[in-house]
């Protein structure tokens, strides 16, 4: 039987894209949790897919030059979420990262959670999950979000002509309809690029 349910799932990490971070909850459908268990710890001896940490692993992708990816740090999170039905929000220097507004790529990536705080240290690497309002997550996993999280990162005075003209560039026209339609989430400053963007 355990073998059944470790093919099933094999089947179904190989029917994702390479770079796939997942944990056992999106198995459930195909077995009890002890068999997920031991058949994703079989897996990880195969060297099919890989453990990150406890109870979170990863469908690696390879390059022809530099071997095995580290798991990309959205998915992780993602799966964190999915795991515990969660919204979550990039925030700070990797908000600012992800829109092209900083070079910095952050050792320690914060996402805001409408669920309980908890870091994932992977490596060098740290994830945390922040608690934050609802008010500060009612724009979760949309552009808008995204952008209110970075311009709060980079601070009013730090927001100038090049700023605007990297997210101009950077923004489609949905997207900027979406920030007037969400700018009452976002502080009066930050509404008044949002105003600008539309120009």
């Amino acid at each position: 039987m355990s073998e059944s349910i470790e093919n099933k799932i094999f089947n179904r990490i190989i029917g994702k894209k390479k770079g796939w971070v997942f944990t056992p909850s999106h198995f459930l459908d195909l077995g009890n949790r002890a068999a997920i268990d031991q058949a994703l710890s079989r897996l990880v001896r195969s060297g099919n897919i890989r453990r990150l940490v406890r109870g979170l692993y990863n469908y690696p992708e390879q390059h022809p030059d530099l071997g095995v990816l580290p798991a990309n740090v959205d998915r992780i999170a993602k799966a964190l979420a999915e795991k515990d039905n969660l919204k979550i929000q990039p925030t700070g220097a990797y908000a600012a990262n992800l829109l092209g507004l900083s070079e910095q790529v952050p050792a320690k990536v914060v996402f805001l959670t409408d669920g309980n705080a908890r870091i994932v240290r992977l490596g060098k690497l740290s994830i945390r999950l922040k608690k934050t309002t609802p008010k500060n997550m009612a724009t979760a996993g949309r552009m808008s979000g995204l952008v209110i999280q970075a311009l709060r990162y980079l601070g009013k005075k730090h927001v100038d002509n090049k700023i605007i003209d990297i997210l101009r560039r950077k923004l489609s026209n949905e997207d900027k309809s979406q920030l007037i339609n969400d700018i009452r989430y976002a502080p009066a400053w930050i509404g008044t690029i949002f105003q600008r963007l539309q120009k």
